[in-house]
């Protein structure tokens, strides 16, 4: 975690910046949150899949992909991208068919909801079914409230007291 004066992806404004990049991509730390996050997702019934918006999203579904499998379990991931390709398929979400599929949509830290909701609108396009919205570290800025009156469970690992910041 930075202190500083940062500009978040919202456009808000933050005294600290928490870069779950840094850790997610570490091969130290990126299996530990893969199983944290498998722990949270345990509470969801029928999942198939996981992922989001790219980037913050793909080394959790990555983590989560092989920690699963290391426990026996079936996990696919998928990437969401911003826009569709303007070339090839087309795709704006890649990996494996997820047409009647339960996914759980992952957020690496969570400001607006922003990214969830814009990673949900894709996959119901391609017919999946949202279980839910993940998030490693929740800034309790309002994007569970938002997520939550759009009618999606929201669960999370880690919160601001976790981290000393409440």
């Amino acid at each position: 975690m930075f202190h500083g004066d940062f500009t978040l992806t919202s456009g808000a404004r933050a005294s600290y910046y928490v870069d779950l990049r840094r850790v997610s991509l570490d091969h130290r730390v990126a299996p530990l949150i893969g199983q944290v996050m498998l722990d949270v997702i345990a509470k969801i019934p029928n999942v198939q899949a996981v992922g989001g918006m790219t980037m913050g999203a793909d080394p959790v579904a990555a983590a989560i992909l092989h920690q699963g499998a290391a426990r026996g379990l079936a996990y696919d991931a998928f990437v969401v991208r911003k826009e569709p390709k303007d070339h090839g398929r087309g795709r704006q979400v890649e990996g494996p068919d997820l047409a009647g599929k339960r996914v759980v949509v992952l957020e690496d830290t969570s400001t607006t909801g922003g990214s969830p909701l814009a990673a949900i609108e894709a996959l119901k396009k391609v017919g999946a079914e949202i279980a839910g919205v993940a998030v490693v570290v929740d800034r309790n800025t309002g994007a569970r409230e938002v997520i939550e009156a759009a009618g999606y469970p929201y669960y999370y690992a880690i919160g601001l007291d976790d981290l000393g910041l409440v």
